[in-house]
């Protein structure tokens, strides 16, 4: 599971301005990082220039591309398709609402991604590179999981024991006759000797 980026763009009239974006391009390869970067920006504009008012959609492009709508505010995340939609979308809503209280509505149309001040979308997009250790539920929901495969291998080793059981109950009886017959064979052949 992999964040590539985090944006929050401006919807106006007119255009979509590119307010504030961070990008980990790291696992690409030098000479094609600032290209998948201006792709990458690229995607998330015109992802949400056909975005409508208050809409959170999860486009697939070559990326998973999750976009949250409030008001002419947009964040937009574009992650691995292994990337859970339900993180990706509360990360969004946190970072607009964060945006929303630390930036002036004034600042937003004009602003660009230089002069305005947001330093949040670097920490949220390397702590929302594993989410489970940035969301709870996701951490419980990979906990259960692997409590049920735990469950599941028990169940199956204590179905495997109670096959091993039922044969080894099976050759115990084999035996206990086997046992008996050979009793009665030994009976009848020290019962012709006598001891002295």
């Amino acid at each position: 599971m992999k964040l590539y980026s985090l944006s929050v763009p401006y919807k106006g009239d007119a255009k979509v301005v590119l307010l504030k974006a961070a990008y980990d391009v790291s696992s690409f390869s030098f000479f094609q990082r600032s290209s998948v970067q201006e792709f990458i920006t690229f995607t998330s504009q015109l992802i949400v220039e056909c975005s409508s008012k208050g809409i959170r959609a999860s486009v697939k492009e070559q990326y998973l591309c999750h976009v949250a709508r409030n008001d002419s505010l947009v964040g937009v995340v574009i992650a691995d398709s292994e990337y859970p939609s339900r993180v990706a979308f509360t990360l969004l809503e946190k970072v607009l609402d964060e945006f929303s209280k630390q930036v002036e509505r004034t600042d937003r149309p004009v602003g660009s991604p230089n002069t305005i001040q947001y330093a949040g979308l670097d920490g949220h997009l390397s702590r929302y590179q594993n989410p489970q250790e940035a969301d709870p539920m996701t951490k419980v929901q990979a906990e259960l999981d692997e409590t049920r495969i735990i469950l599941h291998n028990t169940a199956e080793s204590l179905l495997e024991r109670g096959e091993k059981l039922d044969d080894l109950v099976s050759k115990s009886k084999v035996l206990g006759i086997q046992s008996k017959a050979f009793y009665k064979m030994a009976w009848k052949q020290n019962s012709c000797c006598a001891i002295m």
